[in-house]
């Protein structure tokens, strides 16, 4: 049972979910969308969901990069999001403690047993499973495809 008030979410992984994980994405020209991510990322707003990024950019705590680079990049994000009708709702950057699912749940009202988390390595479904939140392992290939496949919260 759905918690009066509460709200429905998906909690995205960023590097090799949304976008090609090519080490350290800190520059906007490195920044290459996974092939249906943005379609995929419009299907679950046209859900009615939440759609939350949440991202370590361990790239800020090695000094490769500061959180302006990382700003940059989720603003161009946006950008190429909002030419396709589509919208990430927030981005959560933790560069030094995996708190961001946390953090997200509490910041917008999220119900945990409305939500769902895609990452693309086992310490992403781990960061939602203990945040109360299902997870579901992206393998690579078309995210949309592999969105259009999972049960999506309601």
């Amino acid at each position: 049972m759905a918690t009066a008030g509460r709200r429905a979410a998906v909690i995205l992984d960023r590097d090799g979910v949304l976008n090609v994980d090519q080490g350290y994405v800190g520059e906007v020209e490195r920044l290459e969308w996974v092939a249906g991510a943005r379609r995929a990322v419009r299907r679950m707003n046209d859900a009615g969901l939440l759609v939350i990024v949440a991202t370590n950019q361990s790239g800020v705590a090695r000094g490769l990069f500061d959180l302006a680079a990382v700003n940059a990049v989720h603003a161009q994000m946006r950008a190429d999001l909002a030419a396709e009708g589509a919208r990430i709702d927030a981005f959560y950057v933790c560069p030094f403690l995996p708190d961001a699912p946390l953090r997200a749940i509490a910041e917008w009202s999220i119900d945990p047993a409305r939500a769902l988390v895609i990452g693309d390595n086992l310490r992403d479904i781990e960061a939602g499973r203990r945040a109360g939140v299902r997870g579901a392992l992206f393998p690579g290939g078309d995210l949309a495809r592999f969105v259009a496949s999972l049960a999506l919260p309601k």
